[in-house]
């Protein structure tokens, strides 16, 4: 019988046979290991390829999207709404009155809540009553001023919204008897008034692609009823150089299959024919007063001559419609090429990719009237000009008004920009007009500071001219005042009538500033925003903001509430809200004190108001930050209130070093009030 050795022998085997069984284990992880890498790099090349392939597929998918969409834009077009001038009219609204929290009257005291506390003694009963009645008096007084004062304040802001909205309607009456102006211009065959409204047809059209030019030059004949344009069309680079994108493995790489030249000529020439029968289409089907017999129609590209080198206009396609010809046609079903060169008698360049150019007919010089152009580097972006650009342009609006006017050294705001000089008898005289290129509301600081220019220039009038738009309190601080305010739809319809170009922001119509805020006065930054609190339930709050450093507010005057509706230097001021907002806080955080780090917001039960009331109704709260005209920048989303709870930190703004505002999410709740919140931020309540 066998005996198992207990020596040390036997254990050194032992180990050694341990060692290896771990090695081999070891090995075995290993090699599980590397064959798991080496499949999932397996299946990570297969899904990179099968990602390059669909990717491929995918570039090719929107090739052929792009020539269907090229090859279908006449068939589109044909489906698209016609062209009136009703479409123009603007309705004349404005926006509602909005006073917000100023349509809510002061609550009175009510006596009953001014009991007598009962006393051990007659006396001191008669004096308990005494006390009682001294307060009712007191808080009766403080309400009866406060509501002389909302009222006050709420028939301030009621003028100022009244002149408000009557200057929106006589700027939205203006348009609409323009528009009417124009079409009854079009009835007498007025050439100025055809060509304005078949432009504006062409303009209005959605049946263009994005990308395709729209630079148009006109002329119209009224004798003969003949419409002449100049049209741009898309140059040979419209359609795709590709055929097809494939994925090849082998290389690595994707490979672009070249679209035949033959095929791509063919495809352009098509797209040019499409393009000459759609205007013609558009300008017939808004011929709703019948002034157009014919259109002479010359289609052009910008480019290069190739015998000469000298950069001008190719044209590519010409033709002369009739109506009679033209209102027969099915275009939805017509080959473009046939019907542009047999069916109308059109000539369309064989090789347009070369600029092979055909003779134009009548061209819109030859017609003896007026040529008016659109578009082009004849219409420019007002935001996007030189500044010293913008304001040569605003010199030679005055010029073409008939007076005399010459710009002047660039300097800052309350500077004169132009010098201008009305030589008309009795009303006429020095006038100083000042430029302001701006996107947001002019606040009524550039009005003020104009009229004192004016004073001091001893100029019988000044003009601010801008790109945006007036809130209330500018048109009021200008009314009765030799202030003239030129918004930028204005600015716009005066380079016009003119015969000067501009358009706002890409050709878009910027829309009336509105009054939804009293604007702040002299003392806050023209920079500011507008914090409006929205909250579901009808607990009544009062909103405050505290400007702190650190967690103690700067004075008593940096706490704005009910009873102090301003900072010592305007930068921040409690507004009227507009809806969906039911609070509203103006801060200027670049104009808020050198010392100030942070500037919280704090909401509290209106004791008056729900005198029993707790923050447990006050749900689904939000901030949103707003620009100066109102346009919502972004919302922050605060802390619903709990039961108990009478007052809330809603969250804090906080200075950065890198000058930025960073907003801090409150949370902080109190059972006893604003008094108690106030008191944490370092205000003794006496």
């Amino acid at each position: 019988m066998s005996r198992r050795s207990t020596g040390i022998v036997g254990v050194w085997a032992e180990m050694q046979r341990q060692q290896q069984r771990q090695q081999e284990t070891e090995a075995r992880r290993r090699r599980q290991q590397e064959q798991q890498a080496r499949a999932y790099e397996r299946r990570a090349e297969r899904s990179r390829r099968e990602y390059r392939q669909a990717e491929a597929l995918r570039r090719t998918e929107e090739l052929d999207a792009q020539v269907a969409s090229l090859q279908g834009l006449l068939a589109r077009g044909c489906q698209s709404q016609a062209f009136r001038a009703a479409t123009l009219m603007r309705p004349e609204e404005v926006q509602p009155f909005a006073p917000g929290p100023l349509a809510q009257p002061v609550p009175m005291p009510d006596a009953r809540h001014y009991q007598a506390q009962s006393g051990w003694t007659a006396h001191r009963r008669a004096q308990a009553e005494a006390e009682a009645r001294a307060r009712f008096e007191r808080d009766w007084q403080a309400a009866q001023a406060a509501e002389a004062h909302r009222l006050q304040q709420l028939a301030s802001y009621q003028r100022e919204y009244q002149q408000w909205a009557d200057a929106q309607l006589a700027d939205i009456r203006r348009h609409n008897a323009g528009v009417a102006a124009t079409t009854e211009g079009v009835r007498r065959r007025e050439p100025d008034s055809v060509i304005e409204y078949f432009s504006a047809a062409l303009y209005a059209s959605t049946a263009w692609p994005e990308g395709f030019p729209r630079q148009v030059a006109a002329a119209y004949d009224p004798a003969a009823g003949q419409l002449v344009l100049d049209w741009e069309l898309p140059a040979h680079g419209v359609v795709p150089e590709a055929k097809a994108v494939r994925y090849m493995p082998s290389v690595d790489q994707d490979k672009e299959t070249p679209r035949p030249v033959g095929q791509r000529r063919a495809l352009h020439r098509e797209v040019l024919a499409q393009c000459m029968l759609l205007v013609l289409h558009e300008l017939f089907a808004a011929d709703e007063l019948g002034v157009l017999e014919s259109v002479a129609l010359n289609g052009f590209v910008d480019g290069h001559d190739p015998t000469t080198g000298r950069p001008g206009q190719m044209f590519l396609a010409t033709v002369m419609a009739a109506r009679s010809s033209f209102v027969d046609l099915h275009l939805a079903q017509v080959d473009a090429v046939s019907c542009l060169t047999d069916a109308l008698r059109g000539q369309l360049s064989a090789r347009p990719d070369q600029l092979a150019t055909v003779r134009p007919g009548r061209r819109p010089g030859d017609v003896g009237n007026r040529v008016v152009a659109h578009g082009g580097d004849e219409e420019p972006d007002l935001f996007a000009m030189d500044p010293i650009a913008f304001e040569n342009l605003v010199a030679d609006l005055f010029r073409a008004m008939g007076m005399q006017a010459v710009t002047t050294q660039r300097s800052g705001d309350g500077g004169v920009d132009v010098d201008a000089l009305d030589p008309t008898p009795i009303r006429g005289g020095k006038i100083v007009v000042q430029v302001k290129r701006y996107r947001n509301t002019v606040p009524p600081t550039a009005v003020r500071d104009l009229y004192g220019t004016v004073q001091a220039e001893g100029a019988n009038k000044g003009v601010l001219v801008t790109t945006s738009g007036f809130g209330p309190g500018s048109h009021t601080f200008a009314n009765g005042k030799p202030l003239e305010l030129v918004s930028g739809p204005e600015l716009v319809d005066l380079l016009h009538r003119h015969g000067l170009r501009g358009r706002l922001d890409g050709g878009g119509r910027q829309g009336p500033a509105r009054p939804a805020s009293p604007e702040p006065d002299a003392g806050v930054p023209d920079d500011y925003n507008v914090l409006g609190m929205s909250w579901s339930g009808s607990v009544a709050l009062d909103v405050c903001a505290l400007v702190c450093r650190g967690s103690r507010v700067l004075s008593d005057d940096h706490f704005v509430f009910f009873n102090n509706t301003a900072t010592p230097d305007g930068s921040v001021r409690a507004v009227p809200a507009t809806a969906p907002d039911k609070a509203a806080v103006c801060a200027s955080f670049d104009g808020l004190p050198d010392e100030a780090d942070r500037f919280v917001l704090v909401a509290a039960i209106d004791p008056e108001a729900n005198p029993d009331a707790d923050l447990s109704g006050f749900t689904d709260a939000r901030i949103r930050l707003l620009d100066p005209g109102l346009t919502e920048l972004g919302q922050l989303e605060v802390s619903d209130g709990r039961p108990g709870e009478t007052a809330l930190v809603l969250g804090s703004f906080r200075h950065r070093a890198n000058g930025d505002w960073d907003f801090v999410l409150g949370g902080k709740g109190y059972t006893g009030g604003l008094e108690e919140l106030v008191q944490d931020f370092g205000i003794e309540v006496r």
